[in-house]
């Protein structure tokens, strides 16, 4: 089996493409998450703060001099990011939670019992027929 036919065969299993599909619909929910976080959730509870852009927060670790840059330190950015990902893993968690109560379910549907085989079938009848 040639390496092409080996890696089509692999990428055309369901798992495969059923993660490659989870991971672009996960970064596209990311990207709406960020802007949301960003641009609608942020700028109120900065002005509830008393005008604080998060995005500015920052701690001035050393000074620009001369051509060299300033060192900082910015957690404001750090915040966004952990609110993104808190809210991100709250939507996975909810996720996956309904995942698992499906399954629950499923596994608790009683199965139906199975189909006596020929052989009991005609013993039964033997023995109905000898008690009369």
């Amino acid at each position: 089996m040639s390496m092409m036919s080996e890696f089509k065969s692999f990428a055309m299993r369901g798992n495969v493409m059923d993660m490659a599909i989870g991971i672009v619909i996960g970064g596209a929910f990311g990207k709406i998450v960020s802007s949301f976080v960003n641009d609608v959730l942020m700028p109120p509870l900065g002005m509830l703060m008393g005008g604080v852009d998060f995005k500015e927060l920052s701690v001035v670790l050393r000074e620009a001099a001369g051509e060299a840059a300033a060192v900082t330190l910015n957690y404001g950015a750090f915040i966004q990011t952990v609110v993104d990902f808190v809210i991100i893993a709250f939507a996975i968690f909810m996720v996956v939670k309904a995942m698992n109560n499906m399954k629950k379910k499923e596994e608790e549907a009683p199965a139906a019992p199975p189909k006596p085989s020929a052989e009991e079938v005609l013993l039964t009848e033997i023995r109905d027929a000898l008690k009369k």
